[in-house]
């Protein structure tokens, strides 16, 4: 394993978690893999953050245990859910990858669990965000 590539540590065989009221929760069952952290233009702006951690699971393994997130389409092939109450943003879904859903990793109860072990769209980070890191930096899209 890579440094910093310990598996997740799921509580009944799923990562938890949800939005910042307490309305919507969810469930992930399985192993998160494209664990990143993403510098793109509308991760930024859907969040109000400088860069976006993330985390895929197969679709079929994300499970809502309370409540519905609203749904909005950020792009033609990108939805995004996010707490209708609170506003905060959860899970991000590409039409062009149909098989797996992307969480937001501090929605997690223990973000620890899934931590970010690359950069995805490093062309367009902030120059003034500098982080201290040796991860892989992909300038677009990671390549499969």
């Amino acid at each position: 394993m890579a440094q910093g590539d310990s598996q997740a540590v799921q509580e009944g065989g799923a990562l938890t978690g949800g939005c910042a009221c307490g309305a919507v929760r969810y469930e992930a069952h399985g192993e998160p893999f494209h664990r990143t952290l993403c510098h793109c233009k509308d991760c930024r702006r859907a969040t109000g953050a400088p860069a976006v951690a993330w985390f895929s699971v197969h679709a079929d393994a994300l499970r809502w245990v309370r409540g519905r997130p609203r749904w909005r389409r950020s792009s033609l092939p990108v939805e995004r859910a996010f707490c209708r109450d609170c506003g905060t943003q959860l899970v991000y879904r590409h039409a062009g990858f149909p098989g797996e859903v992307d969480i937001t990793t501090c929605s997690l109860d223990d973000p620890e669990q899934a931590a970010p072990l690359d950069h995805t769209q490093a062309a367009s980070r902030l120059r003034w965000l500098h982080l201290a890191d040796d991860w892989p930096a992909y300038p677009g899209a990671r390549v499969n």
